[in-house]
C-alpha cells in the first residue's frame, strides 16, 4: 500500500545558526545554534526517518531504495533528485557558490547544486546576495577575494516574507542575517566557500575556503533568473496557488490554503509537501496525517487521489 510519509528531519549545528527553528517550528534537538533541519533528506550527509506509521524508525532513503517505483516515472535514475531544508541564519552564511552538474559529478562525486529559496520570514534590512553587479574577469574576481573587496561586487537584495530567488548552479550567493528560509535544492551537498567574513570555528580556526574550484564554476555575471516568483498569484477560492520555480530538478508550488484542496500523486511523479505556516491535515483513501508548520510530507508516486485541509501554507514540490 502507498501512503505519504510524515519525516523526521535530521539538523545542523553551523556557527552561524540561531534558535528559531525550535522557537517556531518547535524543532526538538540538543544541537545549539540550530542552523538547519534537513525536511526531506536521503543524503548520507543528514538523512531524514520515517516519523510515525508502519515504516517509522527507517531512513527515506531505505524506504525509496526498496521500491525506487514510489518516486514515479518521471524521476531521473539516480534516486530522489531533490533535498530540502529549512535555514535559520543567525549570522549572515559565507559568500559561496555550489558546482553545475557536469563539475560536481566529475570532481565531488555527487550531483551538482541548483536551488531554490522561499523566505519565511526576514529581520527589518535582512539581504540575500545573488551573483554579481556586473561583468567580472577570473582576474579580477580572484584579486578581489584576495584583498577583500568582493563584497562590493556583489548584488545585495532587500528581502522580506515571501520573497524567492532562484539559485542555478554556478551563481554566487550568500544568505544574510535575520533570514528564516525554505531551501529547495538538488540532492548534493557541495559547497565553495569564497568568502567567511574571517570568521573562526569553535576551535579558533579559520575556516577553509575554496577558491579554484570557486573560480572553476563560478559565472562572473550579473545573475540571469529575475528576483521573484515565476508565476502570478492565482486565487482559486478555496486556496490560491503562486509557481515559485522550475528547473529540470523540481518544480514548487506555493499553496495558500484557506479551506481545502485536492490534489493526486499519480504514477509520474511523487509529491513533496512542506508546511511553512498554519497547520494541516491531509486525508487519503487509506487514513489521514496531521501537519505542523515545519514538517514535510513525502507523498509517493502513485499514492493517487487526496486533499489537504487548512488553513495553512505549504510548499509543493514535484516533477
Amino acid at each position: 500500500m502507498r501512503e505519504p510519509l510524515k519525516l523526521a528531519p535530521a539538523f545542523k549545528d553551523y556557527l552561524w545558526g540561531g534558535e528559531r527553528l525550535r522557537t517556531v517550528f518547535g524543532k526538538k534537538t540538543d544541537l545549539s545554534p540550530l542552523a538547519e533541519s534537513w525536511e526531506l533528506s536521503v543524503h548520507r550527509d543528514g538523512p531524514c526517518r520515517i516519523a510515525e506509521g508502519r515504516l517509522a524508525g527507517r531512513t527515506l532513503a531505505e524506504v525509496l531504495d526498496a521500491d525506487p517505483a514510489l518516486l514515479g516515472s518521471a524521476c531521473p535514475a539516480g534516486g530522489l533528485p531533490i533535498l530540502i531544508k529549512l535555514i535559520d541564519a543567525k549570522q549572515q552564511l559565507s559568500v559561496q557558490v555550489h558546482p553545475t552538474e557536469d563539475y560536481a559529478m566529475r570532481v565531488e562525486h555527487e550531483h551538482g547544486k541548483t536551488e531554490m529559496w522561499y523566505v519565511i520570514d526576514a529581520a527589518p534590512g535582512a539581504e540575500l546576495l545573488y551573483g554579481f553587479r556586473h561583468p567580472l574577469s577570473e582576474q579580477t574576481f580572484r584579486a578581489h577575494i584576495a584583498d577583500g573587496t568582493l563584497l562590493d561586487d556583489i548584488n545585495a537584495v532587500k528581502v522580506k516574507k515571501g520573497d524567492v530567488l532562484f539559485i542555478e548552479a554556478g551563481t554566487l550567493h550568500g544568505i544574510g542575517a535575520g533570514c528564516l528560509i525554505a531551501e529547495i535544492q538538488q540532492n548534493s551537498n557541495s559547497t565553495y566557500r569564497i568568502f567567511d567574513y574571517n570568521r573562526r570555528d569553535k576551535n579558533g580556526a579559520l575556516r577553509p575556503l575554496h577558491i579554484d574550484k570557486a573560480a572553476a564554476v563560478t559565472r562572473l555575471a550579473p545573475p540571469v533568473r529575475p528576483v521573484g516568483p515565476l508565476g502570478p498569484r492565482v486565487d482559486r477560492g478555496a486556496y490560491a496557488e503562486t509557481v515559485l520555480g522550475v528547473c529540470d530538478y523540481f518544480s514548487t508550488t506555493l499553496l495558500e490554503i484557506r479551506t481545502s484542496l485536492a490534489l493526486c500523486a499519480d504514477s509520474r511523479s511523487y509529491h513533496a509537501i512542506l508546511l511553512t505556516a498554519g497547520s494541516a491535515k491531509l486525508r487519503w483513501a487509506g487514513g489521514a496525517l496531521d501537519i505542523a508548520a515545519g514538517e514535510c510530507v513525502f507523498v509517493p508516486a502513485g499514492c493517487g487521489a487526496y486533499r489537504l485541509f487548512g488553513p495553512c501554507d505549504a510548499l509543493l514540490t514535484t516533477l
